[in-house]
């Protein structure tokens, strides 16, 4: 093998390393938004973590229905006046949140 060979196949895990723990990153982000929209439609404990759960599932139910447009369409109809830029918002910091907590995890 040569260096180039080597080189190929330490980019070609790193890729596959970083696309995973994107992918982790993306479900954790998913369940902290469905606490948090858990918590402004009132919901708590077991209730709050099946929401959670059904909030990581619309990432994969429907490709053009994602979890932010669940957790609005949920919020809207729970009475909870929320906008698609609050929640993308979220979404956005939890996703850094999220990153951060699987860095942690893996270092441990």
């Amino acid at each position: 093998m040569t260096a180039f060979d080597d080189r190929e196949k330490a980019f070609e895990a790193k890729f596959h390393l970083d696309q995973e723990m994107e992918f982790k990153a993306t479900i954790r982000r998913d369940k902290l938004l469905g606490l948090w929209a858990a918590e402004k439609l009132g919901l708590a404990d077991d209730a709050a973590k099946a929401y959670a759960l059904s909030v990581v599932d619309a990432e994969f139910s429907a490709p053009d229905h994602d979890a932010g447009h669940k957790v609005l369409d949920d919020l809207a109809a729970g009475g909870v006046a929320v906008s698609e830029g609050e929640v993308r918002h979220q979404m956005a910091v939890l996703l850094v949140l999220a990153r951060e907590q699987i860095l942690t995890e893996m270092s441990r």
